[in-house]
């Protein structure tokens, strides 16, 4: 059929090595200049030139010049989507150099998914919150682990959690407005297979609610230029899902 999506032609983009490791390097929604990505891929400077523009005429990325310097990022998160639902599918490659391990690190201990948390952070909450009693899970399954039917790095079709018995007073404690949320149209509880540590985490209004409260509070801080998040607060963070927080 010649309206059908060009799966193939997609697929082919992912499928060069060089190009695959240009694009996992920045996953993270950084720009990043054609030295360094050439560096990562292995390639000459004119190869990499020549991966980076099949890849922006395709709108994978977009490039942004800064005085003499061109810098290539993501063009949309649909694209990072994709790539975190094929990382899991893949034999691991270990990061190339240190600024690669330490950012890979990063992404794993706390990133966002979206508007909402993901990473160790996103499910560690979300287990916090079914130990509390804020949400509870209604499928059986008592902990976040996924579901039979939960595909790696994406929305969960049916999400299995619903407020606890603790909610107001949980979610209160963040000064998150549980009704002022079922008011909007967006659904309340969402669930995500997270990437990295496939298993749930929590999106929805409350799982933006939840974010939203933690940047206000700095207990997490935004990084320049990327997903990943620095745990400012942890203490705080345990203090708050254990009901301690003063």
């Amino acid at each position: 059929m010649d309206d059908c999506t060009d799966l193939a032609g997609v697929a082919e983009l992912f499928a060069d090595r060089s190009r695959a490791r240009m694009l996992v390097e920045l996953v993270d929604g950084a720009a990043r200049p054609a030295s360094h990505l050439a560096k990562i891929a292995g390639v000459a400077p004119s190869t990499a030139s020549s991966h980076l523009t099949r890849l922006a005429s395709a709108g994978l990325i977009t490039v942004h010049a800064s005085g003499r310097t061109r810098r290539y990022k993501i063009a949309d998160p649909r694209v990072i989507a994709a790539i975190e639902a094929l990382l899991p599918l893949g034999r691991p490659e270990p990061p190339r150099g240190l600024r690669a391990v330490n950012a890979w690190h990063r992404l794993r201990v706390a990133r966002s998914c979206y508007d909402h948390l993901a990473g160790t952070l996103g499910v560690d909450v979300l287990a916090g919150l079914l130990e509390s009693d804020a949400l509870v899970r209604i499928d059986g399954i008592g902990s976040t682990a996924p579901g039979p039917e939960d595909r790696l790095s994406a929305t969960v079709t049916a999400a299995p959690y619903v407020l606890g018995p603790a909610a107001a007073d949980v979610f209160g404690a963040l000064s998150i407005d549980l009704d002022a949320l079922r008011g909007h149209r967006r659904p309340l509880i969402r669930a995500c297979m997270d990437w990295s540590e496939q298993r749930h985490h929590l999106a929805g209004g409350l799982g933006a609610a939840v974010m939203t409260a933690m940047l206000d509070n700095s207990w997490v801080g935004r990084r320049a230029r990327g997903r990943d998040l620095r745990v400012a607060e942890p203490d705080r963070i345990a203090a708050w899902l254990t009901g301690a927080l003063d």
